[in-house]
């Protein structure tokens, strides 16, 4: 593994530089420091896309389009600050037979890589559904397994305060049934993040993912009797 790509110090203050003097032109003033910068985040993201390709197949062609633009969406957003204050970026997995994707986020304090289902469609939720109300058992093992549960701790995302049409209250996957998201987060602190094992501890957060991707990907690709309907 190519351990000697990290992510340096300076990576992590520029985002702290930029937050503090979020506006364009403290940005252009300093747009050759944000370059320099954004070269070590994208050879970070191209030395983990070649590794993660090693396990799993991604539509990705380059770290360098994996990681997010630095400039803000404000067209609809009250906050009119123009830049993230963050790294960001993501890799899809390939193919309809393959379901769910990898995001990394690095901020000083607040960094972490996550994966799953951030807005599933109706189709989707209902069929994850029915999967639960049938059989929770089999995603309650990956739930409760040693790598899950030191890695991610629990499943995370938005939940239903009460029951989903068509579900009693009582039903005992209730917990599961109520999900809307499906996310698994694993957060590092800024001793991790300029590591220089850093790429193997993303890389083995990404890897302890894949049981919860390829239930999901087993579930989204069968019909309630487990035939294929790709």
């Amino acid at each position: 593994m190519e351990n000697y790509v990290t992510i340096p110090k300076s990576s992590l203050d520029f985002l702290v530089q930029l937050k503090e003097n979020n506006n364009k032109p403290w940005f252009d003033d300093h747009k050759s420091e944000y370059l320099i910068e954004l070269e070590h985040i994208q050879n970070f993201a191209d030395a983990l896309l070649k590794e993660l390709s090693k396990t799993d197949v991604l539509e990705n062609t380059s770290g360098k389009k994996s990681v997010y633009r630095i400039y803000r969406d404000i067209r609809f957003s009250k906050d009119k600050t123009p830049f993230k204050h963050y790294w960001g970026g993501s890799y899809t997995r390939a193919t309809a037979a393959r379901r769910g994707g990898y995001y990394f986020h690095l901020e000083k304090g607040n960094s972490f890589f996550a994966g799953g289902f951030w807005g599933p469609n109706a189709a989707d939720l209902k069929r994850i559904r029915t999967e639960f109300a049938n059989d929770p058992e089999t995603f309650q093992e990956i739930l409760n397994s040693k790598s899950f549960v030191s890695n991610f701790g629990t499943l995370q995302g938005e939940q239903l305060k009460t029951k989903p049409k068509g579900y009693d209250a009582d039903h005992p996957a209730i917990d599961l049934l109520r999900f809307k998201q499906f996310l698994v987060i694993k957060r590092f602190t800024d001793e991790e993040v300029l590591s220089p094992l850093f790429l193997e501890l993303a890389l083995d957060a990404f890897k302890n993912m894949r049981p919860f991707f390829d239930y999901m990907s087993e579930v989204l690709t069968t019909d309630s009797n487990g035939a294929s309907i790709l």
